[in-house]
């Protein structure tokens, strides 16, 4: 991994929190992800299911976590179950992990062999009456193909048919939400490193470059500061190409006058970070897009300030879009009849702002967070307001990773990261 070691504390502390949401006499389950296959012996890059990996610092391919706090024998109440390493996977595939260093990365001292899976499995079924299961539920979820969670849970389903099963996600979902302060400092190297892309962007553009050229200073920038890459697909979507809210071709040639949108961010450590910045190709914004760019970030600075103790996700948007209607109003992009002929559904605003304003953020970009539930202090959430505006041939967005508080105002882990206009332009001019 490029990354530097994490403290086994932090996995420690985290099975200790699911455990204490288990029910008595209840195991859980934990696998890691498949390699995907593309064709032929082609692979594509291992990542790890954030849900082992939170639980045991565990990067690696072929490995299960078993959880099981009342086991009778005290040496099976954390378990890993690890793909054995020998010399030919030493030289083919670089080594494995052993159990020694598995310990030291998860602070888990009962280590077997995947050989043992089945016999140790056994025994432990015998002593347990519930199970836990791994299911994604996540409210972005869309999974076509079985996943190597899946398969196990079908085979341990056929296996123990007689036992009772329970979900881990909802578990999941709250503690995942909530950041260690570990954490909180892992997504802000992240964050680190995408401000050292992005600076090295502001040197870099100017009329005539293209957005995959643009997209290469950055996987440039991430992986010469230890990051594996892009923590998402990226965005380079300059001119009109920025209205669509998912452009990930990034082929076009970026040119005079024009602005570019770029959501970008850099993982590190398997956390993510979530960037959106809007600049103008040729280094100066020109009177109308510097308003609107204005608009955007007088509403992402307001929706900001609403990120506190017990605000309401579903309540946090309505709003964001009253901030966001009376900015449009003042950008004449809509007048009172529109707001008072607006479908309560499908408000005015939305015509300009078609998505939401802030996700959770985490090991995943998206990451678990029940959107029903109040905000609490140490959650992560993105801040991402725009205008498009297809028939002027532009878009903006902005985006920043805010860390609610206990008191206080929140924490922006991107408040290094230009953002005003006077210092986008004074950046790329010198």
């Amino acid at each position: 991994m490029k990354y530097n070691p994490i403290k086994s504390d932090l996995f420690v502390g985290n099975r200790l929190k699911f455990a204490s949401n288990m029910m008595p006499n209840s195991l859980a389950v934990f696998n890691s992800n498949d390699i995907y296959p593309i064709s032929a012996d082609s692979t594509l890059p291992f990542e790890q299911h954030r849900d082992i990996f939170y639980l045991s610092g565990v990067d690696q391919e072929e490995s299960i976590l078993v959880i099981f706090p009342d086991c009778p024998i005290e040496k099976h109440r954390e378990i890993l179950f690890l793909k054995e390493t020998n010399a030919h996977i030493a030289i083919w595939e670089g080594e494995k992990l052993t159990k020694e260093k598995a310990f030291e990365i998860s602070g888990i001292k009962t280590v077997y062999w995947l050989t043992d899976l089945e016999k140790v499995m056994f025994e432990i079924m015998t002593q347990c009456d519930i199970v836990y299961i791994n299911t994604n539920e996540h409210y972005r979820a869309n999974v076509e193909v079985e996943t190597r969670e899946d398969r196990f849970t079908k085979w341990l389903k056929n296996k123990y048919p007689a036992h009772a099963v329970a979900k881990s996600n909802p578990i999941l979902q709250r503690l995942r939400s909530v950041k260690e302060l570990t954490e909180i400092d892992l997504i802000q190297k992240a964050c680190d490193i995408t401000e050292k892309g992005f600076k090295r962007v502001l040197n870099f553009v100017k009329p005539g470059v293209t957005e995959y050229e643009i997209e290469a200073e950055y996987i440039h920038e991430f992986i010469k500061n230890r990051s594996k890459g892009f923590a998402y697909t990226p965005i380079i979507a300059s001119g009109k190409n920025a209205n669509v809210l998912h452009y990930i071709e990034n082929n076009q040639r970026c040119d005079a006058g024009e602005l570019i949108l770029m959501d970008v961010g850099a993982e590190y450590a398997n956390y993510a970070s979530d960037m959106t910045r809007t600049i103008p190709v040729s280094g100066r914004f020109s009177e109308r897009q510097k308003a609107v760019y204005n608009a955007v970030l007088h509403v992402k600075n307001e929706a900001t300030k609403m990120l506190v103790p017990g605000t309401l996700w579903a309540e946090y948007h309505i709003e964001v879009g009253k901030i966001m209607t009376s900015q449009l109003l003042n950008l004449g992009l809509l007048d009172k009849a529109d707001i008072q002929n607006e479908n309560p559904d499908w408000p005015a605003y939305k015509k300009y702002f078609m998505h939401g304003t802030s996700h959770h953020m985490g090991l995943d970009t998206h990451d678990y967070g029940i959107l029903t539930e109040p905000m609490q202090p140490n959650m992560v959430f993105t801040v991402e307001p725009g205008i498009y505006i297809p028939n002027e041939g532009f878009g903006i967005r902005l985006e920043d990773d805010i860390v609610i508080q206990k008191t206080g105002a929140p924490i922006n882990l991107m408040k290094n990261i230009p953002i005003e206009v006077d210092h986008i332009e004074s950046l790329m001019h010198n």
